[in-house]
């Protein structure tokens, strides 16, 4: 086993001996290397405890093993060509960033991307142990239509514009640092000036589902504060960008607030939903498209819509729902752009498709 150990290491250009000071010193992990038409990744853990590499959505949790008695543990995982993809390390109850990979998303995350993976590179590079600054500017969101209090963040780029009110929004200020990818891609002239609204969910499912009393808030009570507060923004073009289960909604408010929503990102959105569909044992497995695709074949006049479609070129169940809705939107009138992210559904994938789709929105 040592042998097959050593070979495996070496593959990947690790010559030291597993467990000594030299091994660790300057090591950056995780490693690729080809493996026919994708790649071999290896991770590594240094520690006394056994751990496993865990995964977000995009595989099943992965044992590392150990070699002999010393505190490394390692495990090669086949990954497809073009995936980026966040992990953990999982020691017993406990959840770890990888200490040798510099980049982070938030303190127990880390992102692994293959060798072929597009670079994000308005995105900067932050270790688990790296606090992101938070934009000083910030709302406290007392809604009556939804209950119980917020804080929002608003942070204008390049001196404020538009409005883009980011859904799931603390997870763009403690897991990925939008506030600074967004300045950086406006600073090459990539991206307009903007102003950002970080808006947080206490409950995604209640809140992001086919239902109106989010966007009413939005409308009657966040807007408004958000337009007394001093910042500059246009309403006028608002652009909402939204992933996963806010995706979904954020098509859903296009649909049904037409004078609020016009302009929208939307990355891997759970388009196969239907009412009830989130506690099937096959979320995924009813009619393609779920509610909104039905809502779609009606032909409602999209004319005034744009909207940015982006998903994981990884997420094979997710495919059809996004293809059909794709489809039914654009015969519906809107100006519609459809892309395809290197990742599964996961954050850290749609990074830069969620620059790129909030200032092709803004035209």
């Amino acid at each position: 086993m040592r042998r097959a150990g050593a070979e495996i290491l070496a593959a990947y250009g690790l010559t030291g001996e597993p467990g000594t000071e030299a091994f660790w010193a300057g090591l950056t992990t995780p490693l690729s290397v080809p493996d026919g038409d994708g790649w071999r990744t290896l991770f590594l853990w240094r520690g006394p405890q056994a751990a496993s590499a865990v995964f977000e959505s995009w595989s099943a949790p992965v044992e590392l093993r150990r070699w002999g008695e010393t505190d490394c543990w390692y495990a090669e995982v086949r990954m497809p060509a073009r995936l980026r993809v966040t992990y953990r390390f999982v020691v017993g109850d406990d959840a770890y960033a990888d200490p040798y990979n510099p980049a982070g998303a938030g303190g127990d995350r880390s992102v692994a991307a293959t060798p072929d993976a597009p670079a994000q590179p308005h995105w900067p590079l932050l270790g688990a142990a790296d606090v992101l600054p938070l934009p000083p500017a910030r709302l406290r969101w007392t809604s009556e239509r939804l209950g119980g209090r917020r804080t929002v963040r608003v942070h204008p780029v390049g001196g404020g514009g538009p409005l883009v009110l980011l859904l799931d929004g603390d997870d763009w200020l403690y897991l990925h640092p939008a506030a600074a990818a967004f300045d950086s891609a406006a600073a090459s002239g990539e991206m307009p000036p903007v102003t950002l609204v970080f808006v947080p969910a206490k409950d995604r499912e209640a809140e992001f589902g086919c239902r109106p009393a989010l966007w009413e808030a939005v409308r009657d009570e966040l807007l408004p504060l958000v337009a007394g507060s001093g910042v500059p923004a246009d309403p006028g073009r608002t652009v909402v960008a939204g992933q996963s289960l806010g995706g979904l909604s954020a098509l859903y408010a296009a649909l049904e607030f037409p004078d609020l929503v016009s302009r929208v990102a939307c990355q891997s959105a759970s388009l196969w939903w239907t009412p009830g569909a989130a506690d099937l044992a096959d979320p995924l497995g009813g009619p393609v498209g779920g509610t909104l695709a039905a809502r779609l074949r009606g032909r409602p006049d999209l004319s005034g819509l744009r909207i940015a479609f982006d998903v994981g070129e990884h997420e094979t169940r997710m495919l059809p729902h996004c293809a059909l809705v794709e489809t039914l939107t654009e015969q519906a009138g809107a100006t519609v752009r459809v892309s395809r992210s290197a990742s599964g559904h996961d954050r850290a994938g749609w990074r830069q498709a969620l620059l790129r789709d909030v200032a092709w929105a803004l035209g």
